[in-house]
């Protein structure tokens, strides 16, 4: 179970990479629209699960990988952002969610 301190983090930290990935994105990945679905914080606040819904792109993996190469860029327009709020900036851990392409397979599979 987190602590509230850890889900008022987590919830401002995936509101903000939203935004950067919203507002600064478009430079880094073009037009690939990135979500962030749920963001969770270890206890000590030192590392982010940060996992992504990924639309508008045909090859998911090489956005993914531009992510992965672009994450100490996006660490540091985060600590920019929350810099004075939280103490440490965590590292960021990407993850692809797929929930949504698993929901879609199982209403498939129930239609047919």
């Amino acid at each position: 179970m987190d602590s509230i301190r850890q889900q008022k983090a987590a919830r401002l930290i995936q509101k903000e990479l939203a935004e950067i990935f919203l507002l600064d994105g478009k430079n880094m990945f073009g037009n690939a629209m990135i979500t962030v679905t749920v963001v969770r914080l270890s206890p000590d606040m030192s590392i982010a699960k940060v996992y992504l819904s990924l639309f508008g792109v045909k090859d998911k993996d090489s956005l993914f990988q531009d992510i992965q190469i672009y994450t100490p860029e996006l660490r540091k327009l985060l600590g920019q952002r929350i810099g004075k709020q939280v103490r440490i900036i965590p590292e960021l851990k990407f993850f692809i969610d797929d929930s949504l392409d698993y929901m879609e397979k199982i209403d498939k599979a129930l239609k047919s």
